[in-house]
């Protein structure tokens, strides 16, 4: 693969991201419109561009990573797979029942998400395992077969089984699924040991329930994906990111499709914590901002922060650590990624309240905003971006995109202006502030919430609007360094070409620290590293490529939660573990429990595969496309009530030649910069641009 290119994709609400690296640090980059209705359709024509720009013959592609929004869009939309479920007697409605919280204690319009599987494809077998792994009620074979005859009548297409405490013992769990495999083979089968082999039986139900639910839709996509890319000739193999921001196999991802439903966001942050540590910039708040939602993760020492669990819903998406009982928990590592519906086709509106409201409803790529002339009479954020005076009133993504401006003040004054009495300057100021304080949110929810001092870290902006609010967003939280990042519009592709393989694993071992044998975490930690080790080696991957990463969840005893604690080379000290658990619970939670017991949970690995090819952002060779964009001045309006100014426009190469003072606006192929007034832009390496806000500039 040394000498090959490779492709990254992300495939994001609005538009369809493609970039193309090249063994000598070369890089094409191509936006075109995603087709919702068949995502591998502009993920095709997106590689097939971005090939012929390049002139390379589709067979010198060596590898397509690929972040997708399949699985996400067919929880958002409900359209997966009839599912059933197959659970110990007595144990049905655990789906349903969850953890019995609410995000929300005095919102009374709040409705609990309805259960992906309705209870009469819930079914029971006569079993029991205690929670030391004896059988207390051998499996009832008979029970087995009578579920899978009513899944087959009722038309089910998937089934997820979870027993009770199959985390200690799976063998209940494995012959149930051999013998519905047996019964019924056209049934697409979960075992929950084999996606989550954890304690807490409503987390495993709920995870190997979601990952049946998208069996169908993930190994659908991913096969006509396969074709379409034949078809243009790139026989390349297809990696799929995970929502840990590794990479996984085609195999993986289509029998454990549970762990690539945050796919999409972690490109992007995969990237940033290879980039920031190359610019000196090793903490990070990183801020990526699409045409349909805007994310939000940290950076510590390198390191994209990792969570064990988290909760897939509507609206602002954060790990579940504080808030509880909104959507469908997925007990899987993920990156520590918030979500919330604003982006630059996120549609503006007076509310029955006489408010302003920004998204999360969208515009998208097709039609788009008002000023694509597709249709859209509403109002969006690039409309009022666009009335402001940020955006190329002609065209954007380097001018094969072109755009009416009449068309976002007309959408602006009729929707937001008239209807508030303002003026269309006011009403556009007004759209971009809702937008800005609803990101600032996901900020706050994954650095204040977690005890984090956002002012301690420099914000990192990308996607097509990042850089375009990243300074006013910053503004509000105190933030006063913002890094642009390379190909900024594109940069979530880019950095799925910097993610290394990754397969995770998990063991529990429940029990006191205090009483932990040493022996029975040797035979865990040397048990999951032979996993890890065949896993990678069926990728192609050499022992000298593997890395290994060890982890153990503690909590203090009697707690239902946990914090995952790295093992340093995987050894085991116990006290260590417990000093390191302290400190990591005082970061976290703003106290320590000095005294109390401490116990295990269970011990993780991440098994690394890394390879020479990844993505060096230091030795970046842009093409000229992604540096140009238009010189000149044009009025732009950097704050309600003040008058236009004019303002320089830059192509992002002028910053190459010495820092730029504000007001600014700095134009690429794939984003517009914003450098507002008491601000000054320089380059920071890599091809990151820095901006710094003054002292004085509150």
């Amino acid at each position: 693969m040394s000498g090959a290119a490779r492709i990254g994709v992300d495939v994001g609400g609005t538009f369809t991201d493609v970039v193309l690296a090249l063994p000598d640090g070369r890089i094409h980059v191509n936006k075109t419109t995603t087709t919702p209705a068949d995502p591998g359709e502009g993920v095709a024509a997106g590689v097939a561009a971005v090939l012929a720009e390049a002139a390379l013959d589709p067979r010198d592609v060596a590898e397509v990573v690929h972040g997708t929004t399949v699985a996400s869009n067919t929880i958002l939309q409900k359209v997966g797979a009839r599912t059933g479920l197959l659970t110990t007697q007595g144990f049905r409605d655990v789906l349903e029942i969850g953890r019995i919280r609410t995000p929300g204690m005095f919102d009374m319009a709040w409705k609990k998400p309805d259960p992906l599987v309705p209870r009469r494809w819930r079914r029971e077998a006569i079993e029991r395992i205690g929670a030391d792994g004896g059988v207390v009620t051998p499996l009832d074979e008979t029970s087995v077969r009578a579920a899978a005859a009513t899944f087959l009548a009722e038309g089910i297409e998937a089934v997820a089984i979870c027993f009770i405490n199959s985390y200690a013992n799976d063998a209940h769990e494995r012959r149930a699924a051999a013998l519905l495999r047996e019964a019924a083979p056209a049934l697409l089968v979960t075992a929950s040991c084999e996606v989550l082999p954890e304690i807490k039986e409503y987390e495993r139900t709920s995870t190997a329930v979601v990952n049946a639910y998208l069996l169908p839709a993930m190994r659908g996509y991913l096969s006509k994906l396969a074709e379409r890319l034949a078809a243009i000739g790139v026989a390349a193999p297809v990696q799929v990111m995970a929502s840990n921001g590794g990479m996984i196999g085609v195999g993986t991802a289509r029998d454990r499709p549970v762990f690539a439903v945050g796919s999409g966001p972690a490109g992007g942050v995969a990237g940033a914590a290879r980039l920031g540590p190359a610019i000196g910039a090793p903490d990070l708040i990183v801020f990526d901002m699409g045409g349909t939602t805007a994310k939000a993760a940290i950076v510590e020492g390198g390191e994209p922060q990792i969570v064990t669990e988290y909760e897939f819903r509507d609206g602002i998406s954060t790990p579940s650590r504080f808030v509880k009982g909104a959507g469908y928990m997925l007990k899987v590592p993920a990156i520590d990624i918030a979500e919330v519906g604003s982006g630059g086709g996120s549609i503006a509106r007076i509310d029955a309240g006489g408010l302003l409201v920004v998204g999360p409803e969208s515009a998208g790529g097709d039609p788009g905003p008002a000023c694509y002339g597709r249709g859209t009479e509403r109002p969006t954020v690039t409309d009022a971006n666009m009335v402001l005076g940020y955006l190329n009133p002609r065209a954007l993504a380097g001018g094969s995109l072109p755009v009416d401006a009449a068309l976002s003040r007309a959408a602006v004054e009729a929707h937001v202006a008239r209807p508030l009495g303002l003026t269309v300057e006011e009403a556009a100021h007004g759209i971009r502030q809702v937008a800005n304080v609803n990101m600032a949110r996901a900020i706050r929810a994954v650095t204040v919430e977690r005890g984090k001092d956002p002012r301690d870290m420099a914000l990192m902006a990308f996607g097509g609007g990042g850089p375009l609010h990243a300074v006013d967003v910053a503004r509000l939280l105190g933030i006063r360094r913002v890094l642009v990042s390379p190909v900024a519009g594109v940069f979530s592709a880019a950095g799925m070409l910097a993610a290394e393989a990754v397969h995770e694993f998990v063991r529990p071992l429940l029990a006191p620290l205090a009483t932990v044998a040493a022996f029975a975490v040797a035979a865990a930690l040397d048990g999951m590293a032979a996993e890890g080790r065949a896993a990678l080696a069926g990728e192609g991957y050499d022992a000298a490529a593997v890395q290994l990463r060890f982890a153990a969840d503690v909590r203090y005893l009697g707690q239902s939660s946990q914090l995952t604690v790295p093992l340093p080379a995987g050894s085991w000290d116990a006290g260590a573990l417990q000093a390191d658990f302290e400190r990591l619970y005082g970061e976290t939670f703003g106290y320590v429990a000095t005294g109390e017991p401490v116990e295990l949970v269970n011990l993780r690995l991440s098994a690394i595969g890394t390879a020479a090819t990844r993505l060096d952002f230091g030795a970046l060779d842009l093409d000229a496309r992604a540096l140009a964009g238009e010189s000149g001045e044009r009025m732009v309006s950097f704050a309600r009530g003040a008058v236009g100014v004019p303002t320089r426009l830059l192509p992002r190469a002028a910053v190459a030649a010495g820092p730029i003072a504000g007001p600014a606006i700095i134009e690429s192929y794939d984003t517009t910069i914003v450098v507002p007034p008491a601000c000054t832009a320089r380059a920071a390496g890599s091809g990151c641009i820095a901006i710094e806000m003054e002292e004085t500039d509150a």
